[in-house]
């Protein structure tokens, strides 16, 4: 479990703090197995001001996205067919066993690169060093916030939608393309290609393995809200896959938790069509309907002629679960979007 891979994103470092301080009251007979928490896992973006503003999402040095840059296996295996039918007979805790040995064996080159004498990019060295932590982990969760504003949600992968409910959480993004270069998907990207393989020859199994983005609120801010259902999520989380055993969780609501899934390909980002001042934007959270009215645009111009108000509608039915926080744009920048 970590956060902070993006230096605006800090809710999920105070969430931790509360689980440390929970999980140290703890008695051995009420966990099972390992809880490695990562805090503040990006010192370098977390430390990345401009003015008095902490950025961090991007590398300075190279430009790069800190949560695209991470090793993805699949990429590499090229022979999944062929170690797949070799496993048909196994148990799938065995098969298990024999694929994280392939990843480990695979990742292990990363080390040879990184100690070579030509050396490698930092951010190949930070790579190797955060993901050698959680390779052979069950359960991954990744904590993030909007880079602006936005509400409580998460991640989810294609079969996991069932133990996306644990967290609690009323809305969900289902990954349905992705390239495998960030944190989440490097990680669950090879097991979900094993499953599709495995399911191909007539052998379908869903190893007990997830992965998890969750965003939780707005960046630059500790929205104690957001840290509230963060820390309730996780711990109802933990306790819904028996790593847990404390008194009340998992709460008995969790089968009938509702939770709204979107589909990553649908959400809808709208841009300004001219440079101006955001004005009249309907609030975060909003539920609209297409055609309605989401933001007036405050255009000034050099023509000599007076200020005109852009009126932009929505182009369908959904929720306004994202909203940038500087309310001044430029053509073609950031203002919201729809799920």
């Amino acid at each position: 479990m970590q956060a902070n891979l993006h230096g605006a994103e800090i809710v999920g470092n105070a969430v931790i703090h509360q689980l440390i301080e929970f999980l140290t009251l703890l008695d051995d007979s009420q966990l099972t197995g390992e809880i490695w928490l990562v805090p503040v896992c990006n010192p370098l973006s977390t430390n990345q001001r401009t003015h008095f503003f902490s950025t961090g999402r991007f590398n300075h040095y190279d430009g790069k996205d800190w949560n695209r840059i991470f090793w993805d296996y699949e990429k590499e295996d090229d022979d999944l067919d062929t170690f797949a039918k070799s496993q048909l007979n196994l148990e799938p805790d065995l098969i298990r066993k024999n694929y994280l040995e392939r990843i480990q064996s695979s990742f292990s080159q990363q080390l040879q690169k990184i100690q070579s004498p030509r050396g490698t990019p930092f951010s190949d060295r930070y790579r190797y060093y955060l993901q050698s932590l959680c390779l052979d982990a069950n359960y991954i969760i990744d904590i993030h916030t909007s880079s602006n504003q936005a509400i409580d949600y998460l991640y989810c992968f294609h079969s996991r939608e069932a133990s996306a409910k644990a967290f609690l959480l009323d809305r969900g993004i289902l990954l349905n393309d992705y390239d495998g270069d960030a944190f989440d998907e490097a990680f669950m990207k090879p097991w979900l290609a094993l499953e599709k393989k495995l399911a191909q020859l007539g052998k379908p199994i869903e190893f007990d393995i997830d992965s998890w983005t969750l965003e939780l609120g707005s960046g630059l801010s500790m929205n104690p809200e957001s840290v509230q259902k963060g820390v309730l999520g996780i711990k109802n989380y933990l306790a819904y896959k028996e790593m847990l055993r404390i008194p009340d969780f998992p709460l008995a609501t969790t089968a009938s938790q509702s939770i709204n899934f979107t589909i990553k390909s649908q959400l809808k980002r709208y841009y300004a069509p001219a440079g101006g001042m955001i004005q009249s934007r309907v609030p975060l959270g909003s539920t609209i309907k297409a055609g309605q009215l989401l933001y007036q645009l405050l255009s000034f111009n050099k023509n000599g002629d007076l200020p005109q108000l852009i009126d932009v509608p929505a182009e369908a039915d959904g929720l306004v679960f994202c909203v940038s926080t500087n309310h001044a744009v430029n053509e073609g920048e950031y203002v919201l979007s729809v799920m």
